[in-house]
This record gives structure tokens, sequence and C-alpha cells, in this order.
């Protein structure tokens, strides 16, 4: 299990995170979600060493994971990013192949293995039409595909994803959400944040709602609405209707 314990973050002596403490259940979907600037970034950056833990620490099955290094980081969690400033100029088979690195050894050698976990991430993803081409060629939607199949490349139990739908358009969303319950399905733990509070109602397991740099409730999304969080750390409304195809939220 991945675990904060009262953690806290701050740039230049000002606070971003305050004293934060949260659980992430084993083979479940964490959905995180807040206003901006609330401080989901920064929670997550926790993990890949952006952001700077001032106070607290986080385990990973009892482990400290901060102390760490940097590869046995990558062995154990996934970590994908909002956004890349820098897109490399590489064939995109390449760079799915990125996320075997942490288990090659100085010659970069891939082994059976590590060629067919590439091969399996990049169909999942479904981008091995795209296999050839450059990556900065491609539309950021694709490009969002190919840095998400690099990631299911290093084969971790925890995939964390930070804001993974944002260049994706509705069939895209849709396509990725999908492959999110597959996931589930397969063991993985999924930790993501999430604007869209219909898709994140929908989709998680449970939802850890942050506002003013904390965490303002945890729970299942049945529970988060019944404490009526949603409603103040949002200022909304919001509306529940079933079909014969699922339950959907609307805000106002």
């Amino acid at each position: 299990m991945l675990e904060y314990r009262h953690v806290s973050v701050s740039c230049q002596r000002t606070p971003i995170l305050q004293d934060v403490s949260l659980s992430f259940p084993e083979g479940k979907i964490t959905v995180l979600t807040g206003p901006n600037g609330c401080g989901k970034t920064t929670l997550l950056q926790c993990l890949n060493g952006a952001s700077r833990v001032t106070e607290g620490n986080i385990f990973l099955n009892g482990t400290d994971f901060l102390k760490l290094s940097p590869k046995e980081r990558a062995k154990n969690l996934s970590f994908l990013p909002q956004v890349r400033t820098v897109i490399p100029s590489l064939p995109v088979k390449t760079l799915v192949e990125h996320g075997r690195f942490p288990y090659l050894g100085f010659a970069r050698r891939k082994t059976e293995k590590d060629i067919a976990l590439v091969q399996k991430a990049m169909e999942f993803a479904r981008v091995e039409q795209y296999a050839d081409q450059y990556a900065d060629t491609l539309s950021g939607g694709i490009r969002q595909r190919v840095f998400f199949a690099m990631a299911l490349a290093q084969d971790c139990d925890i995939l964390v994803l930070d804001e993974p739908s944002t260049y994706l358009d509705l069939s895209g969303q849709r396509d990725f959400l999908s492959m999110i319950t597959k996931l589930k399905s397969q063991g993985k733990t999924i930790i993501l944040t999430m604007h869209n509070l219909d898709h994140a109602l929908r989709t998680a397991d449970y939802l850890a709602i942050m506002g003013d740099r904390k965490i303002a409730a945890f729970g299942t999304p049945a529970e988060c609405l019944e404490q009526q969080v949603i409603e103040k750390i949002f200022d909304t409304t919001w509306k529940k209707f079933e079909d014969g195809e699922g339950v959907y939220y609307f805000f106002s």
C-alpha cells in the first residue's frame, strides 16, 4: 500500500501542502480531484521528486519510499506527468522502450521479456501503428497515449497519472477510461487526477477531494456525495441520471 503520513511541501517558505495523510487502497482506482491550485499535482509530484517533501513521510508497503533510489522507485511505481515541455525526437517504439530502462544493465540490452512488455504496452495503448513515427510529429492526444504506453512498459503494480486525458478528444477519453478499468481488473493500483467530476464519480472506487492544500474528504463516490463535500469545494450543484447504459452526473 502507498501511504502519505503527515506530508507537507513548501517552496521558498510558502506552504503548498499542509499535513496530508492519505492511503491508496491496493488494486483500486483512486481519483484525486479538487479546484485548480489546490495541490493535486504537487501531491503526486512528491513521488517523482519534482516536489520536495519538507515534513512527513511516504511509505510503500512499509518501506520509506523517499529513501529509495530513482531506479528502485521506477521499478515499483510508474508516473505519467500532466505536461511534458520537451517531446523527444525519437521513434515511438524507442520512446516506449524507455519504460524498461530501470531494469536494463549498463549495456542497455533488452531481453525477450523487455521486448514483449514493450509490444504489449503499445498494443494496449493502441499506438503500435505509430511505432516508426517520431513522437514530436504526432498530435497531442496520440503523444499522450505513447507516454501512457511508456509508463505501462515499466510493468509496475502502481500507476500514477496526472490529468492523463488532458489532450484526448471525447472518444479518446472514453477509450482511456475503459483502459483504466481493464488495468484495475489486472490487479493494478491506479492513482490519477481528474477535473471532470462526472468521469471521476463513475470511474473511481475512491475519491480524494482536495481543498485549501489539504484532503477535504476521502471515501467512495457515494460517501463523498452524501457528505456534500463536492458542493462546498467546487461551489456547484449536481443531478444524477440513470438509463440502461449507466449512471451520469451533471454539475452546474
